[in-house]
């Protein structure tokens, strides 16, 4: 056996050896092909016995050879662009992707209502659904115009009903379910502690998600994110990644024992159906989405509910959430509806009311927002309509008591940003000192106030100080977050000097002790301005 190994051993490396010589053999005589100063040597020995023709044919012979050196560099270029034609770069590739995710979407909305309006053409005729006879419509088509037109008529008169529909299917199985889950006779509501503050809250919320998660933020972080949900229904964290923007309200859930709901957002989101589903006329079933089940569900308890869109502008935010927001702004709270369905039937969910249900107000919409290059610009309708909270650092670790989980009722939430309000409103003096700071703002960068951001100052301020903080630190955040960051839009270098003047106005009037965020902030933009 030994003599085998010895003769494998010598085998192998004598084939290797062979190998390695080849390789350098190569590597020599490629060295060798381009050694420019062995030819100039060379050449120089010959050169005092050539003769003119001798010189002539020299020239003639070198420039052939650098024609055929640069003949074969040229194939050699061309062949690699032929072998490397089809190779895509990444950010192509990902580009092509979503557009053929956008297709195929196109193309199955385009199967949807091509389904809906042969449904609609056999319904008229009082006949069940038939997929064979779908594949032949003409004939029903032709049975139904009169039907047709006398509907176009009633439509054109104004006569506008809600369509009934018969189905022997449910067209909403996971909201029904829900509806059953609550109306159980078994089912027990939990019992909520109504007895903690808005600054305990912060407290008890920051040591919870440090002792049972293991995710440290600052109190300044906590004050602000729990009176933001008293002045707004939409908050947006911002920042780098890998700060906490998407655990914070995932946390927030489990700290009050109803997790948060998250809705990952696709580069392929255009419209409304992303998030509430849509109805299919052929199958009379409608696609349910977790954000539309969350929504219905909110209706059966009465603990606050959380919904996140995580890395909300990978999308455009206006295209897909541009009706909740509309729908968000309305004063009244029970004109809050969205319509889901344009039709009703009988065994549709309770708490659906002619395809329509009712925006519950103990859910706020949380956004995270990573700035780059892969994500879209957040329009300023979005960022008015919500309240912006930077997270660019983590927090540092801190000895936290260990904390349990609690059970918070909405309506003892809304009872303390009610008090808050009634108890902590914005002094005069304050007000006074904002309503000389909009006339300088407009005066000098012809931006203003308005009447909404200065509506969320007022609910906003009374809640920062019922979590423990100060009143002009609250004015302080809202001017940063919802003036100064319209700044960035305005040509910094055309401003650059006016924002040396605004920070000595704010120390002039708020004190220099006063208004850090902004002037860091406008610290910032002068940077930015290169300045």
């Amino acid at each position: 056996m030994n003599a085998f190994f010895y003769y494998f051993y010598n085998f192998m490396r004598s084939i290797f050896e062979h190998i390695w010589n080849v390789l350098v053999a190569i590597k020599d005589a490629i060295i060798g092909i381009f050694d420019i100063r062995y030819y100039m040597e060379l050449f120089s020995t010959y050169k005092d016995e050539l003769s003119p023709l001798g010189w002539f044919f020299a020239i003639v012979v070198h420039i052939l050879l650098i024609l055929l050196l640069s003949l074969f560099v040229f194939l050699v270029w061309k062949g690699l662009k032929v072998l490397f034609r089809f190779k895509v770069p990444v950010i192509e590739y990902e580009k092509m992707k979503d557009e053929v995710v956008t297709l195929k979407r196109e193309i199955m909305k385009a199967n949807y209502e091509k389904d809906k309006i042969l449904a609609m053409k056999i319904s008229e005729l009082g006949m069940e659904i038939n997929p064979d006879l779908l594949e032949t419509p003409n004939e029903l088509l032709k049975k139904g115009m009169a039907e047709e037109k006398d509907e176009t008529k009633q439509r054109e008169a104004g006569e506008e009903a809600v369509e009934i529909v018969e189905t022997a299917e449910k067209r909403f199985p996971r909201l029904s379910g829900v509806d059953v889950f609550y109306k159980n006779p078994d089912y027990q509501p939990p019992v909520y502690n109504n007895t903690i503050t808005l600054e305990e809250l912060c407290i008890n919320f920051r040591n919870y998600a440090a002792s049972r998660l293991g995710l440290y933020y600052e109190l300044e972080v906590m004050k602000q994110t729990f009176a933001s949900f008293g002045a707004a229904k939409m908050l947006i964290f911002q920042g780098i990644s890998g700060t906490g923007k998407t655990s914070l309200p995932y946390a927030f859930g489990q700290f009050i024992q109803n997790p948060s709901v998250i809705c990952s957002v696709q580069p392929s989101w255009r419209d409304r159906t992303e998030l509430f589903g849509y109805y299919n006329d052929f199958t009379r079933k409608y696609t349910e989405t977790d954000f539309l089940k969350t929504l219905y569900e909110a209706h059966y308890y009465d603990d606050p509910r959380i919904v996140i869109l995580d890395e909300m502008n990978i999308a455009r935010v206006e295209y897909y959430f541009a009706e909740m927001l509309s729908i968000l702004e309305l004063p009244r709270e029970e004109e809050r509806y969205v319509s889901v369905v344009s039709n009703t039937a009988a065994n549709d969910p309770d708490l659906m009311e002619e395809g329509k249900i009712q925006i519950p107000s103990n859910v706020w919409y949380v956004g995270t927002i990573n700035n780059d290059d892969s994500t879209f610009a957040v329009a300023d309708k979005v960022y008015d309509r919500a309240i912006p909270i930077d997270l660019d650092d983590r927090a540092e670790f801190f000895e936290a008591p260990d904390t349990e989980p609690m059970r918070l009722s909405y309506k003892h939430l809304g009872k303390l940003y009610r008090e808050a309000k009634e108890k902590y409103p914005v002094s005069e003096e304050n007000l006074m000192l904002l309503e000389r700071l909009d006339k300088y703002l407009v005066d000098h960068f012809r931006l203003t106030f308005g009447n909404r951001i200065m509506r969320q100052v007022q609910e906003f301020v009374p809640c920062y100080v019922a979590c423990g903080g100060l009143e002009t630190d609250g004015i302080d955040f809202m001017f940063a977050k919802k003036i100064l960051r319209k700044f960035e839009s305005l040509g910094l270098g055309f401003i650059r000097d006016e924002l040396d003047s605004l920070v000595v106005y704010l120390e002039h009037e708020f004190g220099s002790e006063n208004m850090k965020i902004s002037k860091e902030y406008l610290a910032r933009l002068k940077k930015m301005s290169g300045s």
